[in-house]
């Protein structure tokens, strides 16, 4: 099948956020056409991204940009593909393996152990304290497992960082499995979203890290609760989520919408 490259002109206020929104889109509807997206490219500086797409002509590759965001390209053009690949080695798609080092896009966990105060009272503070550790580790194991990055503990739960939303939602069912199959007296509330953190030092700040921390407030005991960003981005990837709802969240001037992953 031809394989065509095209370039947009997004301008400097799009987020790779937004590409990778649409390159999901894209991914949603393009068996309809017959085409196959293989990979995109953001310059997060100029606002340009490029996309990598098998399909029967131009014409249909940009058809499905129009159906799917209506962002069509400004250009698109025929390529080599012993040459693409020759240049550029193995091409993955970004929202599979996590998007690269210098990309400001993050998904951002948080845990907390629900009841903590109350588990201190009534257990000890030693026996509480061991809580405490089996949560770290089932956390940190988690982590390991799916390539997260704990950016800090925050006493009764841990904030992580993730470069793919997908991993993240992995991490975080195999959290709520790993505390069920250890008939762990520990409940666990979580909360996930994504965005663009602001960076400084090893932590991370911003509107995104305030929803993920809000969302885990607002979850219940076993429960992982995501904003609707994650649940679009992680479109076709095999993960279920109940509907969505809106809460109302503390700081948030405009009430938020999110849902809730079936982890069972």
């Amino acid at each position: 099948m031809p394989l065509f490259m095209d370039r947009h002109e997004l301008g400097v206020g799009t987020t790779a956020e937004d590409v990778a929104r649409a390159h999901m889109a894209d991914l949603g509807i393009q068996d309809k056409f017959g085409a196959k997206y293989v990979s995109y490219w953001f310059d997060h500086a100029t606002g340009a991204a490029f996309c990598l797409v098998e399909a029967d002509s131009a014409e249909i590759a940009s058809a499905v940009h129009a159906e799917s965001h209506g962002m069509v390209a400004n250009q698109i053009i025929p390529v080599d593909e012993q040459a693409v690949f020759g240049f550029y080695g193995e091409v993955s798609d970004p929202t599979e393996k996590g998007t690269p080092p210098d990309s400001p896009f993050r998904t951002v966990l948080f845990t907390d152990m629900e009841g903590s105060t109350e588990l201190t009272q009534r257990l000890g503070d030693a026996a509480a304290m061991d809580l405490v550790r089996t949560h770290d580790t089932v956390i940190r194991d988690a982590l390991g497992n799916h390539q997260g990055r704990e950016v800090k503990h925050t006493g009764d739960g841990i904030m992580a960082a993730f470069d793919s939303v997908s991993r993240a939602l992995q991490a975080a069912a195999e959290v709520q499995q790993a505390l069920v199959g250890q008939g762990s007296p520990i409940s666990v509330k979580i909360g996930i979203s994504a965005g663009e953190p602001v960076a400084e030092g090893d932590d991370l700040f911003g509107a995104t890290v305030q929803l993920a921390s809000r969302l885990t407030d607002k979850a219940n005991g076993g429960e992982i609760l995501v904003s609707t960003t994650v649940r679009d981005l992680a479109l076709g990837k095999g993960f279920a989520f109940g509907p969505s709802d809106v809460w109302e969240l503390k700081g948030f001037p405009q009430p938020v919408e999110a849902c809730r992953l079936d982890w069972e």
